[in-house]
């Protein structure tokens, strides 16, 4: 194992169900942190991106993975949930809602009040 210059100790644990462990250099960062993303290729050591939280006030670094802090980018999030929607689902939870009032935009309301609820339960 090589140590590259301004490589630090990261630590990453996630945990189903539960919020992450994420740790650099033994720092508990994860009350900073609203995503992550590992890589790792063949012909470079490991790289953590951190996407961090508005007012984030930093913190420091030191150990073995390359760590770049970015202000969070949460677009993969949403694609990620959106993904995942069962569209059969989707239909059967917005026609049994009792919030739909016939007016016009109402399944395109009930579609996104469904969504908000289900991305708020996730």
């Amino acid at each position: 194992m090589s140590v590259f210059d301004g490589a630090r100790r990261v630590r990453v644990a996630a945990r189903p169900g539960g919020p992450a462990v994420i740790e650099v250099d033994g720092q508990d960062v994860a009350a900073a942190v609203d995503a992550y993303r590992i890589t790792h290729t063949v012909d470079e050591g490991p790289e953590i991106t951190l996407y961090l939280s508005p007012g984030w006030e930093g913190f420091g670094f030191d150990g073995l993975a390359e760590v770049m802090a970015e202000l969070a980018d949460l677009r993969h999030v949403v694609i990620d949930f959106l993904n995942a929607v069962d569209a059969r689902k989707l239909d059967e939870a917005v026609f049994a809602r009792d919030d739909l009032d016939g007016r016009p935009g109402e399944l395109t309301r009930g579609l996104l009040a469904q969504l908000k609820e289900w991305a708020a339960d996730a």
